[in-house]
């Protein structure tokens, strides 16, 4: 009985933090290519270019980025650059053939500080010196696998991978000779495995395994919800000049697909800062006004069963 009991704990956590949440068909996934090259096995961070995507193992790889065509799959370029990697697990655009790298996963939150580095990619094999930055939390570790750059303000923030995502600040301007202090912002999508911003710089995009959910900037206002289409291991996400919408994941062989995210209109709320704007109407046909319901019951039904199994355990213990 305490094996079983062992053994189903996790069930209802595992439910409502995993399901993908909204009660719609996922959204089609066309692909575009497959990456070729048997060293990107765990694609973590994607970064769209001009034909080509920017790729960064995580956990466990070297100080490497990935130069990849569109058109083929192909890797075209790699740039490594001084000292050792924790866990990469985020990319950013960072301007005109460069992206910012974070090393910002921490399983363990154990970390004392965490780092971006700022990289330049492009074809061909290169070595660099790049310049690095510490990244503090005001309120101790946290694991990340979400590294986001303004285009309007190139200023960097981080995303929490917990229950409730939480975003973070970096400073407006990074120093490198001391740890810089993040900032929180607000809640965003939990177990966010990537974001992106859009072209327009008014919205921005995260996803974690199954889902993705689009806010509007800086207001943070959730407009869309949709469900991704299934990965074997979901976990990046990029957006093009165009505004095209790239999925990546993790293991040898995978592909790249693309995925139509409409923005739904949203309008300026009252009293709302300059910048920020509502969720769009509510209507039957938009995924994020749908109820999400399952996942949850889903989750209960399994605490239920759990609960109930331990009673039973503690009366046959009695008698």
């Amino acid at each position: 009985m305490e094996k079983l009991l062992f053994l189903l704990l996790p069930v209802p956590f595992a439910v409502g933090l995993l399901s993908p949440g909204a009660a719609v068909a996922p959204i089609p996934g066309d692909p575009v290519f497959a990456f070729t090259d048997p060293q990107i096995a765990e694609s973590s961070g994607l970064v769209a270019g001009d034909g080509v995507v920017v790729t960064v193992n995580d956990s466990g790889d070297s100080n490497r980025i990935f130069t990849v065509d569109t058109s083929t799959g192909d890797t075209v370029g790699i740039t490594r650059w001084q000292g050792e990697a924790r866990d990469h697990e985020a990319l950013a655009p960072a301007g005109e053939g460069e992206v910012w790298v974070g090393d910002i996963g921490d399983n363990a939150a154990s970390r004392d500080h965490v780092s971006v580095a700022r990289v330049p990619y492009g074809r061909g094999d290169k070595t660099v010196t790049a310049p690095t930055y510490e990244l503090v939390y005001p309120d101790g570790p946290h694991d990340a696998e979400t590294l986001l750059s303004d285009p309007a303000t190139g200023r960097l923030y981080v995303v929490a991978k917990e229950f409730i995502g939480r975003l973070y600040a970096a400073p407006a301007k990074l120093d490198p000779d001391r740890p810089n202090r993040l900032e929180p912002v607000g809640e965003v999508l939990g177990i966010a495995t990537d974001g992106a911003f859009f072209p327009d710089g008014k919205h921005v995009v995260l996803r974690n395994y199954g889902q993705a959910v689009v806010y509007t900037w800086p207001g943070l206002d959730r407009v869309a919800r949709f469900d991704l289409p299934a990965q074997r291991q979901g976990e990046g996400i990029a957006v093009a000049a165009d505004g095209e919408v790239l999925l990546s994941s993790e293991g040898e062989g995978a592909e790249v697909l693309s995925v139509a995210l409409p923005l739904p209109e949203a309008t300026p709320s009252e009293g709302a800062s300059e910048g920020a704007a509502e969720p769009a109407p509510a209507t039957d046909d938009d995924p994020a006004a749908q109820l999400v319901w399952w996942p949850w019951a889903a989750a209960a039904g399994a605490a239920a069963v759990v609960a109930l199994l331990a009673w039973v355990g503690i009366a046959r213990r009695r008698s």
